[in-house]
């Protein structure tokens, strides 16, 4: 197999209406685009897990080079990354010198290494107000099933910008070789080691307009779905609670965004609540309150979701969403293309020269229109 690289073809967003949008001299009303990318923690890239790749793509300095070449690329104004490691030695400084700040969350655990990131342009937006989300409190739930206290239960912790401290840690690989622990046990069965961020934005500008913004990384084994809905359950909870609080302190109606790994692919339980708000098996966290909030996929509604964002030969298939809130005020306007299985630079499998990961980056521009 060749290790030659094919050249680096930036992807491209598509509009919706097949027209090109940025032909457009007046936008309807204010545009942004956001970009949801797993860059494949380094902790992870062994030679033993991506045999396939050339070595010289699992190297940390190629790698993290390429990533950073692709998020330049893109340029989108809000980047929800998941699997980030050297944060504070690498990515915090480097996005920071393209002009984003950003919100960090390691994942729990002693031994873990990365976690999920928000990047945002603070020429375009204000931060002001973050939570981070770790989803080993499920098992708190379990504990305190017949407290009737629900913001103990929920353990939200919403705190300024300003003051957040990187209190969290990180998380391990992908693989199921590890012993974890008794899986009849839901106290044990629930401590995942996974985490979320929501984040609240104002736009800068006249427009006044705000925004949500939430980024999560579920946990990966395929038959541990009751833990993966039980994580995304909460997640919706949580996120609820939070608009309900951005909605009341600073009196608006923020637009909503969910991006991230979901390791779910469209038509599994996952997917199916995330976009229904209704559980389709009975969860083991039934004592947590439930707050749906309605979404939407930025692909299935505009061109029809992908049918990969991982590629690799031992699975090939799309774990990577963004999701919207429907309003009568946001809509996509743009979706972020994907290359299909016969492109070159995919071939044999990702990560490699062209791509840093072993997914790929998805994206929207979406559009708010002004009450």
């Amino acid at each position: 197999m060749s290790t030659s690289p094919t050249p680096m073809s930036y992807p491209k967003f598509i509009s919706v209406e097949g027209v090109d949008i940025h032909s457009r001299t007046k936008p309807d009303g204010l545009r942004f685009s956001l970009v949801s990318y797993n860059i494949l923690a380094q902790v992870y890239v062994k030679s033993s897990f991506f045999p396939y790749s050339p070595p010289s793509s699992l190297k940390w300095k190629y790698r993290s080079n390429s990533i950073l070449d692709v998020l330049k690329n893109l340029g989108a104004d809000f980047f929800c990354l998941q699997e980030v490691d050297e944060f504070d030695s690498f990515y915090k400084g480097k996005m920071q010198e393209l002009g984003y700040s950003s919100i960090y969350m390691k994942r729990s655990g002693e031994k873990k290494r990365d976690g999920c990131g928000i990047f945002y342009k603070h020429d375009r937006a204000e931060l002001l107000l973050e939570e981070k989300i770790e989803y080993n409190d499920l098992v708190k739930t379990i504990q305190d099933e017949n407290s009737s206290n629900g913001d103990e239960q929920n353990n939200v912790q919403t705190t300024q910008p300003d003051k957040q401290k990187d209190d969290a840690t990180k998380a391990g690989p992908t693989s199921g070789t590890v012993d974890r622990g008794d899986p009849n046990d839901p106290h044990v069965r629930l401590k995942r080691d996974c985490v979320g961020i929501l984040a609240a934005f104002k736009f800068n500008g006249p427009s006044q307009q705000f925004l949500i913004v939430a980024n999560t990384h579920i946990y990966w084994d395929p038959e541990w779905a009751d833990v993966k809905i039980a994580q995304v359950k909460y997640l919706l909870s949580r996120l609820s609670q939070f608009k309900t609080l951005v909605s009341d302190r600073y009196e608006c109606k923020p637009e909503v965004i969910v991006a991230g790994d979901f390791n779910s692919q469209p038509g599994d339980p996952v997917y199916r609540y995330l976009i229904s708000g209704n559980p389709s098996s009975e969860l083991i966290t039934d004592c947590i309150e439930e707050h749906p909030i309605p979404l939407s996929s930025v692909y299935a509604s505009t061109r029809g979701e992908p049918p990969f964002t991982n590629y690799t030969p031992g699975f090939t298939g799309t774990l990577d969403y963004i999701l919207f809130c429907p309003s009568d005020h946001m809509k996509p306007i743009s979706y972020l293309e994907l290359p299909d299985s016969e492109a070159a630079d995919i071939v044999g499998g990702l990560p490699n020269l062209s791509h840093p990961s072993d997914h790929l980056p998805i994206g929207a521009e979406f559009e708010i229109i002004k009450e």
